[in-house]
């Protein structure tokens, strides 16, 4: 145990803040199960973007989830200044006994201040100075030596105050609603499909350094086609990922099933929780998958799969290991938005990593 510990039973209100993408959010979810598991009188509080909310809409271990819109900016001095001042107001308002800061964005510094919160835990992060070190009553370490998956490093924050996660606690959380569900009946219906008969496949990720060629997906889907399996593809609704699905139907010898651009994630995510697999790359729709407890087929490039794959579900990771420069976490070779690690991949391997979870 922590020496300074906080003494769980005065809390009273947590505010969680994970200012990052989507799949970021979601990795976010163990952390409100952990702390209504260990402070079931708490009322726990989210502050995230906008766009990424409905990652934790639903989620049982949280009161209210408060949002910053990117879009503030475009607003005007005034008209930004009164969103930011709306926000600050609604969380002072709420006496927050606790605020864990999930990343090194200086709002949280700001608002451990401004909300004048009994405690505060936050990422040790160098050359920040003595204004952050003095934002915050408690601090974690940053990642080690050795990779370790982000949803534990976000449980470290708790692990610093002296709450420990049980094992069944650090599942992630994700709830589609009745809305999504009854939309993806629906579409399956009219598709014929019928649950845990389908693979699902979204190839696509928001960052294109992330993902397969066009040609060896659409050789993969063939080759499940040939054996009798349905393909559904998703993708965001997106100019480029459209086009990629597009490049992908052209190539196929039999027509997929096409639902990209058409489901909001709360959809995508009851979709692929009837899917009997899912296929992708490191991205928000294979976070999700894992969420949804489905089988996953990860493939990953520059970005570690230590840190970032699926997690807490039946899984296989394919990555080159003939490039021991990976991961790099550049946005592909030399910054060309293509990375060799990973359209080198061969079919043949994703097939056999397919191949493997379908026989379990």
């Amino acid at each position: 145990m922590v020496n300074d510990a906080i003494p769980l039973n005065t809390i009273r209100r947590v505010l969680v803040i994970k200012l990052r993408h989507h799949g970021d959010v979601l990795l976010t979810s163990p952390v409100f199960s952990v702390l209504k598991a260990h402070i079931p009188e708490a009322e726990i509080d989210a502050l995230v973007y906008a766009d990424t909310a409905h990652m934790l809409t639903q989620h049982p271990g949280i009161s209210e989830i408060h949002c910053i819109d990117r879009h503030w900016k475009r607003l005007g001095v005034f008209s930004h200044l009164r969103a930011e001042w709306t926000l600050l107001k609604a969380l002072r308002g709420r006496r927050y006994d606790l605020i864990v800061h999930l990343t090194d964005h200086p709002r949280g510094a700001w608002l451990s201040r401004l909300c004048r919160a009994t405690w505060s835990v936050a990422r040790k992060t160098g050359g920040r100075g003595k204004w952050w070190a003095n934002s915050f009553t408690h601090f974690y370490s940053g990642p080690c030596n050795s990779p370790r998956h982000t949803v534990e490093q976000n449980l470290d924050a708790l692990r610093r105050v002296g709450i420990y996660p049980d094992a069944d606690e650090r599942r992630l959380t994700l709830i589609p609603g009745g809305d999504a569900e009854a939309r993806v009946d629906c579409l399956m219906r009219e598709l014929g499909v019928e649950r845990q008969s389908f693979v699902h496949i979204h190839p696509a990720s928001r960052w294109f350094f992330k993902c397969w060629s066009i040609d060896k997906m659409a050789a993969l889907i063939d080759r499940l086609h040939a054996e009798g399996h349905q393909i559904v593809l998703s993708a965001a609704p997106s100019k480029n990922e459209m086009a990629m699905i597009a490049a992908i139907e052209a190539r196929l010898k039999k027509p997929a099933l096409n639902l990209a651009g058409q489901l909001s994630l709360k959809e995508l995510a009851a979709l692929t929780a009837r899917a009997r697999l899912f296929i992708g790359v490191d991205s928000a729709p294979m976070h999700i998958a894992a969420a949804m407890g489905t089988p996953t087929v990860a493939l990953f490039g520059p970005s570690g799969d230590k840190e970032w794959g699926p997690w807490a579900v039946a899984h296989r990771i394919v990555a080159s290991d003939s490039h021991p420069c990976r991961p790099c976490g550049i946005d592909g070779c030399g910054g060309s938005k293509v990375s060799d690690c990973l359209v080198t991949l061969p079919v043949e391997r994703v097939y056999r990593a397919v191949q493997e979870l379908l026989a379990q």
